[in-house]
């Protein structure tokens, strides 16, 4: 009796392995990045020597745009967090993805594949996946692979083998896709709530200012600049983080369409190759 674990087991392990190493490391940027922002936004923002008479409590002196920053009030540092969260996760997609394209163009690896697979040379086709390595090779040779396998069995339908060619390809891009969306889910919430944060932290300073305002006698002026000083600046702080978001999220969505596509059309030139070669053309209409 085999006891041996069933390959879709052991990559199910795997990929939960690796989710749950994602998580914890999504979570230590997170807390870092707050840790981080709050000490700039305290010692660095804050200091004295930005401020009149070196007070924080005072105006900024003339030009002095870390002092403006720091008036911006307690919600800057979580707009910071953000910041640093996009700008880290999005260095950190660019080299997964890149990682996955391989080591030449997606475009020649594909030509490559196609050119073999029209040759018959499916070791020469193997033999590209290994040189190429990444995402997209991976999914490429495990359909490679199947292909072998299918082409030595003789207990199938040329039909049944090209559905179980086509599921291999499936089951190896769902595995591989995961690794590429990771993160993306922080940067698309980030793009959505840093703008309505800078707005709290707008009514925040309008509630600063109409304070100042709303006193007997003459306004407090100090006061009211400062208010209005952390309206603006929470605004911009969030408007400036979530356009950065959004401009990541989507250029790094675009990248992985891209990877996709190139996926799928190895895969459809592996399956059409495996029914041409063996005189069931038909089949090619499952994919």
């Amino acid at each position: 009796m085999n006891t041996s674990p069933r390959p879709a087991a052991t990559a199910a392990k795997a990929e939960a392995k690796s989710s749950g190493g994602a998580s914890l490391f999504s979570v230590i940027v997170i807390i870092l990045a707050f840790v981080i922002s709050y000490i700039v936004f305290k010692f660095v923002f804050g200091d004295g020597s930005h401020f009149q008479g070196g007070n924080p409590e005072n105006n900024p002196n003339p030009g002095d745009y870390l002092g403006v920053v720091y008036k911006g009030g307690v919600i800057v540092p979580f707009l910071l967090t953000m910041f640093l969260c996009v700008i880290t996760f999005s260095i950190e997609r660019m080299l997964t993805i890149s990682k996955a394209k391989g080591s030449k163009g997606i475009e020649t690896f594909v030509r490559t594949v196609r050119q073999k697979l029209n040759a018959n040379d499916i070791n020469g086709a193997l033999a590209a996946c290994d040189a190429q390595k990444g995402s997209v090779a991976n999914v490429v040779k495990a359909g490679l692979m199947k292909y072998n396998e299918m082409a030595r069995e003789r207990g199938m339908t040329t039909d049944q083998k090209v559905l179980a060619i086509q599921k291999e390809i499936e089951e190896s891009t769902a595995l591989e896709l995961p690794m590429l969306e990771k993160n993306l889910v922080i940067i698309s919430t980030i793009a959505s709530i840093a703008t309505l944060t800078g707005l709290l932290g707008t009514v925040f300073g309008m509630i600063r200012a109409f304070a100042a305002l709303a006193q007997a006698g003459t306004p407090d002026a100090v006061a009211l600049a400062n208010g209005i000083s952390e309206a603006l600046i929470n605004t911009a702080l969030g408007i400036g983080t979530s356009a950065l978001a959004i401009v990541a999220y989507n250029y790094f969505t675009s990248k992985i369409d891209e990877l996709t596509y190139s996926i799928d059309e190895a895969g459809f030139s592996i399956i059409q190759t495996f029914a041409g070669q063996h005189g069931q053309t038909t089949a090619t209409q499952t994919v």
